[in-house]
């Protein structure tokens, strides 16, 4: 297979102008991961309110993974082929409106966990096609050289919400009612509607891309984007190594619990002291992506964070003591926004715009896949070896993209 483009890339950044289309981005970005937040603390409380199963009780997690593995492609063809202000603005609304009802259910104790599922489902397999357009539309709305600091303030904003203004308020919100998050994240999806429905065109690519031409169907559009992906030497690096490593941090995350309350014997402060360092790295890391990036490349901070995550990961299963683990994790999350922010800047400046749905389709569609299996060899590693085996399996599977990385930096 040929290269479309020579791995290199420029990094030089300034910010992007708050009016018109990108500070309204950001806006609904705030308000939806707000109520997004409030509903994903919500929603396993009240799984187990309604039955002590297990399996149920994890297939309503395992439902924010299905529909990516099922419709992530198509959602990426879909958000390709239409107008993505329209698609967004449009999904908002009937996540708006799913929400409502299902936050009338609630109310009105009338919900199941069937219901909980098939929410689930539903908000995910149309999120599938929200987070594909938003990637694509991002370059129409500012500048070329402000795209990197456009992601980063959008991901850092998504942090800052996400782990300090929702995850303090959820248990407030359930204090006042059971299907008060859920009305909270419906009046979010509605605002963030308008405010998306308002958006105006200021970069240099021109409106969003007109639906296909006649006769073209979506499988032969997925397979175009993948073939862009797979031709595109640093593209491709990226989606081995990021996919490979979601597998990792699959294992982790899956077990972070354990690894806290039964090795470190921390217990429940211990767990919330260490989801605040990453909450916290994340922050620092979104600030920081920029500058890394003007300083040493793209691929080149990517590489960074990989390498330096491992050692985070070596520290965390090899120590045991909270305050390294505490320490690891901020580490991790910082080096985790650092590779986030320059790989989907890198995936924006190397994809054509009529295209880049597809491309962030394919590599979100391969990372998820990675989530759900790491999880299972977490929990079987802790099962045979102990609490901090995943960490140390997770660590040894960032070695591979570390080397799939190196390979990318002239």
């Amino acid at each position: 297979m040929g290269e479309t483009a020579p791995v290199s890339e420029g990094t030089q950044q300034h910010a992007p102008a708050w009016r018109g289309g990108f500070g309204r981005l950001w806006a609904a970005a705030a308000v939806s991961k707000f109520g997004d937040s409030l509903r994903i603390a919500a929603m396993p409380l009240l799984a187990v309110s309604l039955t002590d199963d297990p399996l149920l009780i994890a297939s309503v997690t395992a439902c924010g993974y299905l529909p990516w593995l099922l419709f992530g492609l198509v959602g990426g063809a879909v958000a390709d082929r239409v107008d993505q202000r329209r698609a967004m603005w449009t999904v908002d609304l009937v996540r708006g409106v799913l929400m409502a009802g299902f936050a009338a259910a609630v109310w009105l104790d009338a919900h199941s966990i069937a219901l909980l599922i098939a929410a689930a489902f539903v908000l995910t397999a149309l999120q599938t096609v929200f987070d594909n357009a938003a990637t694509a539309l991002l370059p129409t709305l500012v500048e070329a050289g402000a795209l990197g600091s456009a992601n980063a303030r959008l991901m850092t904003t998504q942090q800052i919400v996400g782990s300090f203004l929702s995850a303090p308020a959820a248990p407030v919100l359930l204090a006042a009612g059971a299907a008060v998050p859920y009305a909270v994240d419906a009046a979010t999806y509605a605002v963030a509607a308008v405010l998306i429905a308002s958006l105006r065109i200021q970069g240099p690519q021109g409106p969003p891309r007109a639906p296909g031409p006649a006769g073209s169907t979506l499988r032969g559009q997925i397979a175009e984007g993948l073939r862009h992906l797979w031709r595109d030497r640093a593209l491709r690096g990226l989606c081995i190594a990021t996919t490979i490593c979601n597998v990792g941090m699959g294992a982790l995350i899956a077990t972070l619990v354990v690894h806290v309350t039964v090795w470190l014997d921390a217990g429940t402060a211990g767990y919330a002291a260490v989801l605040t360092a990453f909450g916290a790295g994340s922050v620092v890391g979104g600030l920081a992506a920029g500058r890394l990036a003007d300083r040493i490349g793209r691929i080149r901070s990517v590489f960074l964070a990989a390498l330096v995550q491992t050692g985070a990961l070596v520290a965390m299963g090899s120590v045991r003591a909270l305050w390294a683990t505490i320490a690891a994790m901020a580490v991790f999350a910082v080096m985790g926004m650092v590779w986030n922010v320059n790989q989907t800047t890198l995936m924006q400046q190397r994809s054509p715009a009529g295209m880049l749905g597809r491309v962030s389709a394919a590599i979100r569609t391969l990372a998820v896949a990675g989530a759900p299996l790491g999880a299972l060899l977490g929990g079987a590693a802790a099962g045979a070896l102990g609490p901090n085996a995943p960490a140390l399996l997770a660590a040894a599977l960032f070695v591979p993209a570390v080397a799939a990385l190196s390979g990318l930096i002239n």
